[in-house]
C-alpha cells in the first residue's frame, strides 16, 4: 500500500499578516510626525549657520535668526533661545530645544535636539 503524505501548508497566517500590518501603520504613523521636527531641525541649523556668518553682534545675531524663523516657519525657537559666543574671531551660535508628539493616552515621545554653528 502506498502512504500518501499530507502536504504541509506554508506561509504567513492572517493573524500574522494583520499584526505585520499593523506595526507598519504605527511605524508609519510615527515617522510622519518625527521627519517634520527633523527638517525643522536642519532649517534651525542652517539659520544658525547663516547668523552666525552675517552678524557681529549679539542682537544683529538674533535679528538675523528671527528674521530667518519668520521666513522659514520654525516655531520651536527665536532669537532670544540662541547661546552666542566668540571663537577667536568667529561667532558661535548655539541651541538647545526639545520637541514633544502626543502617541496616545499619557504616552508622549520627547525629541531633543542641540546643535551649534559650523
Amino acid at each position: 500500500m502506498a502512504v500518501q503524505r499530507k502536504s504541509r501548508q506554508r506561509g504567513v497566517t492572517f493573524f500574522g499578516l494583520v499584526f505585520v500590518g499593523v506595526v507598519v501603520a504605527i511605524t508609519g504613523i510615527i515617522a510622519a510626525q518625527v521627519f517634520p521636527t527633523f527638517l525643522e531641525y536642519q532649517t534651525i541649523i542652517k539659520a544658525a549657520d547663516k547668523a552666525a556668518q552675517n552678524g557681529n553682534t549679539v542682537p544683529e545675531v538674533r535679528m538675523i535668526f528671527d528674521k530667518a524663523t519668520e521666513v522659514d516657519a520654525i516655531s520651536s525657537i527665536s532669537g532670544k533661545d540662541l547661546v552666542i559666543t566668540k571663537e577667536g574671531d568667529k561667532v558661535v551660535v548655539s541651541f538647545a530645544y526639545q520637541r514633544e508628539i502626543h502617541l496616545a493616552g499619557p504616552a508622549w515621545l520627547t525629541m531633543k535636539y542641540a546643535g551649534r554653528s559650523k
